[in-house]
């Protein structure tokens, strides 16, 4: 029977795995789970991994070259349960025939609502007032702001933007998307270039993807442009964010406030510098935890091991072509 390695600890098998998705995959192979309760580096997991022809990993574990240099001999693939593989080593698994997937986005409903959470939270001051309330005094009762009217700026439009942005024209606010690789074709949303989204937008939401590319996307200068009414919600990844360049924004007041589930802290975390500050929200890389969400992208791996144990490539694999390893499942 084909075994299978799963790299969670036990925190992260029951809040990113689940129950269901761990019994769904007994039905497919022997599982073995992670038995040292903390997050493997690559010689611990070559070490932990070793019988095993699949790994499954979450999304604190890596996959680093030299992993891939001494995973033992029998592993055939490398499933994550994530969309991000950037700490994985495409090219090295590929050079030792090791497949490589990913999992599909199940999250946008829950990062959208986030996003909601979090601009309402912003325009009416309700983590504040919460604080005071909890220190035993009355907060000041100070004017809010209505979400009906103002301006959403939505940088990126994959699918939680897509998902985001007809909830934000549902509650009456216009709507603004920057995406150089993606065309906007709903109605009634509008597409602009980043500069035009930053000077326009009342609430400008960082939803583009991590890569080179994206790295420090909003700077001191992107900042500069928004107006100082306005606040920035960050749902994407840190990478993106120049922490320094925004906390100085915050500090002199030329942006009203933020709110960041991410961060450069471990794990995406929000950094502490920027959590304590009064005039950010901040969430510990939780908006896509939800059973809903979790359990899509857990099922996701399900089903990318019932298919190579039948023989299949499965739906998510990123270098089909250099798996040479794939035969040896296919040979039994």
């Amino acid at each position: 029977m084909t075994r299978v390695f799963l790299t969670h600890t036990p925190d992260m098998l029951q809040n990113y795995y689940g129950e269901r998705a761990v019994a769904a995959l007994k039905r497919h192979a022997e599982v073995r789970i992670n038995p040292t309760g903390r997050v493997l580096d690559a010689d611990a997991l070559a070490q932990t991994a070793r019988g095993c022809e699949i790994i499954v990993s979450d999304r604190q574990t890596p996959g680093p070259a030299a992993f891939f240099r001494h995973a033992p001999n029998e592993l055939v693939a490398f499933l994550r349960c994530a969309v991000d593989i950037r700490n994985i080593d495409v090219p090295a698994a590929s050079a030792q025939g090791i497949l490589v997937t990913r999992a599909t986005p199940g999250f946008a409903a829950s990062v959208a609502e986030m996003a909601v959470g979090f601009m309402v939270d912003l325009a009416r001051n309700i983590s504040s007032s919460v604080l005071v309330y909890r220190q035993g005094s009355a907060p000041e009762a100070r004017a809010g702001r209505e979400l009906k009217g103002a301006t959403l700026g939505i940088i990126g439009y994959g699918v939680i933007g897509r998902y985001l942005a007809p909830i934000g024209q549902a509650l009456g606010m216009e709507v603004i998307v920057s995406d150089p690789y993606q065309t906007v074709a709903a109605p009634g949303i509008r597409q602009a270039a980043l500069d035009a989204l930053l000077a326009e937008s009342d609430f400008v939401v960082c939803l583009a993807v991590a890569t080179e590319e994206t790295e420090n996307l909003m700077n001191a200068a992107r900042f500069a442009q928004m107006q100082p009414s306005a606040f920035f919600i960050n749902l994407s990844r840190g990478n993106l964010v120049d922490e320094a360049a925004l906390e100085q924004a915050l500090e002199e007041r030329r942006i009203a406030g933020a709110a960041l589930d991410v961060g450069r802290a471990p794990d995406q975390m929000p950094s502490l510098d920027l959590a304590r500050r009064p005039d950010v929200i901040a969430t510990p890389h939780a908006a896509g935890l939800t059973p809903e969400a979790i359990e899509h992208q857990a099922f996701d791996t399900v089903r990318q091991v019932a298919e190579l144990v039948a023989g299949r490539v499965p739906a998510g694999a990123v270098n089909a072509e250099a798996a040479s390893r794939l035969a040896r499942l296919r040979e039994r």
